[in-house]
């Protein structure tokens, strides 16, 4: 199992730390660091400042979000940088939710998710493999455009950059059963939300039918500390958010998953304390079981054990969340 670095998105401001702490977790071995974006700072620039201060480890975006870009674009993104950094690039994509796709972006969340990701994968392929101008008669992505308020004379492009790797992986955030398992047939690899090494089989079926050299790339947040109650709050914290307000009342992908993973009543709990604004509430009434699966937080000795339980299933790149340097050379150590 290799180890990533995730970084996230900014909060108000970019972090000065985290082009040392990319260098820090290439010294340490680290395979890939990974930066995200929501509805502030975008996802290619910071690694691109990244990528100019490191020289071998891998530069992934988790997740590039598809309603900010045409596919065209994300792939002329992917494979500038990609070019510039000397092929280290792999391409996570997600299509976010309906409340950031209409609410941020100003488009509509597509009626058909599943088709919406497939045509976007479909034409980003086309670009990176350099096989023929670029054609799709989709219904979210036609290239060319042939909608009724075109003029028809758009023409079908090849791209002008020749692509340094033609199958530069493309991994998705997916999280219900069936974009999971769709995943598996066009992608390169899965970026899952939340991972338990304790409920593996919540996934089984959608992963069944993966390829040899699948990868599984979930993120986790980490911490070497003593008290582990105390270690979890940031962990709680983040649930707090993304079950509670990052989504609808009734359409909550995040919600959702928990309630799969056997936390359906204490996922709704979070939604309706979060919803009426009693948001230190809603993290409070996040189940430190819950977050303490999806986590590795304790003494070495306790994460030491927890990581083997990480590595005895399908996971193939643990992309630890954690700015602490100890945190990041225990891992380290206990993966080598």
């Amino acid at each position: 199992m290799r180890l990533g670095l995730a970084l996230g998105y900014w909060g108000r401001g970019p972090s000065a730390d985290h082009v040392p702490l990319a260098q820090e977790a290439e010294r340490l071995g680290y395979d890939s660091v990974w930066t995200a974006e929501s509805w502030g700072s975008d996802v290619f620039t910071p690694l691109t400042w990244i990528a100019a201060q490191t020289s071998r480890i891998k530069l992934g975006t988790a997740i590039a979000q598809m309603a900010a870009r045409s596919p065209t674009t994300t792939a002329m993104h992917a494979l500038t940088l990609d070019h510039l950094s000397g092929g280290r690039v792999m391409l996570g994509l997600g299509l976010s939710g309906p409340q950031v796709v209409e609410g941020w972006y100003g488009r509509p969340f597509p009626k058909s998710p599943l088709t919406a990701t497939r045509e976007y994968v479909d034409v980003v392929r086309q670009v990176l493999r350099r096989e023929g101008p670029v054609e799709l008669d989709g219904r979210f992505h036609s290239h060319p455009y042939r909608g009724e308020d075109g003029t028809g004379i758009g023409k079908a492009l090849k791209p002008i950059t020749h692509p340094l790797c033609a199958e530069l992986p493309i991994l998705l955030g997916a999280e219900g059963p069936k974009n999971i398992a769709q995943t598996t047939r066009i992608a390169d690899g899965w970026l899952p939300l939340y991972w338990s090494p304790f409920r593996t089989d919540v996934y089984e079926a959608a992963l069944d039918a993966a390829p040899k050299g699948f990868l599984v790339a979930p993120m986790a947040r980490a911490k070497v500390c003593d008290d582990v109650a105390e270690g979890l709050l940031p962990v709680k914290a983040m649930l707090g958010f993304y079950i509670g307000g990052m989504g609808h009342a009734a359409r909550n992908f995040h919600a959702d998953l928990m309630a799969r993973m056997g936390f359906e009543e204490e996922a709704r709990r979070i939604q309706e304390l979060f919803l009426a604004g009693r948001r230190e509430e809603a993290v409070l009434a996040v189940p430190d079981a819950f977050a303490d699966e999806i986590s590795l937080v304790g003494p070495r000795e306790r994460i030491a054990e927890r990581l083997e339980l990480w590595r005895k299933g399908p996971v193939t790149d643990l992309l630890v969340l954690s700015p602490d340097r100890l945190t990041l050379r225990t891992l380290a150590e206990l993966n080598s």
